[in-house]
């Protein structure tokens, strides 16, 4: 392999916002902050986890529940 040419590999802790933290080597280095992890992934858990994160679902069924979004309207049929 070529000298120089490579990334060096840096000590790294990811926190998640479950409150669990560990400790990997990137090349990005630093601090990462992650929303899920293996402790609380409902696939690695076993439990079903609700994740909405900035009120997604909020947001979704605020735009469409109403009809009010345009494309979804069904056009009259003129006379």
């Amino acid at each position: 392999m070529k000298e120089g040419i490579h990334p060096k590999y840096q000590a790294t802790t990811i926190s998640c916002g479950c409150g669990n933290s560990f400790e990997t080597r990137t090349v990005r280095g630093g601090e990462l902050k992650v929303d899920i992890c293996n402790a609380c992934h409902p696939f690695y858990t076993g439990k079903l986890k609700f994740v909405d994160t900035a009120g997604r679902i909020d947001k979704f069924q605020k735009k469409f529940a109403a009809g009010s979004y345009g494309s979804l309207q069904k056009k009259g049929k003129k006379k």
